[in-house]
């Protein structure tokens, strides 16, 4: 996933009404009155917001007649993931590694500081 892609990515998933409008279309097509029934924000606030979805590729609009339903995009959705899944692996090595040295210390017992209780 090239950096300028996955920057869109990660700065329209920053928008937690982008986030919960991704949220509405994983559950199907909805056409921008439908997605800003729940908000208390404006129709064209909405499409200000699907707009930055478009341009990071997380939203489509197709014309079906006289609507123009959005749809969920899941590919840049899968490459950001893949991209965290590197991270992921980095923290699981380093805690695997912090149980094997705490089973270690627990292991040799209590250690003398040499200062007297």
């Amino acid at each position: 996933m090239g950096s300028a892609r996955l920057d869109a990515t990660f700065a329209a998933l920053a928008d937690p009404t982008r986030r919960a409008i991704l949220a509405r279309l994983a559950a199907g097509e909805a056409t921008v009155t439908e997605l800003a029934a729940p908000f208390a924000i404006s129709q064209p606030a909405v499409s200000k917001h699907l707009r930055v979805l478009e341009d990071a590729g997380l939203v489509s609009r197709r014309r079906h007649g006289p609507r123009r339903p959005c749809r969920l995009e899941a590919r840049p959705l899968r490459e950001a993931v893949a991209w965290l899944a590197d991270y992921r692996d980095y923290w699981a090595e380093s805690y695997q590694r912090l149980d094997a040295l705490l089973d270690d210390l627990q292991r040799a017992g209590p250690v003398d500081d040499g200062v007297p209780g």
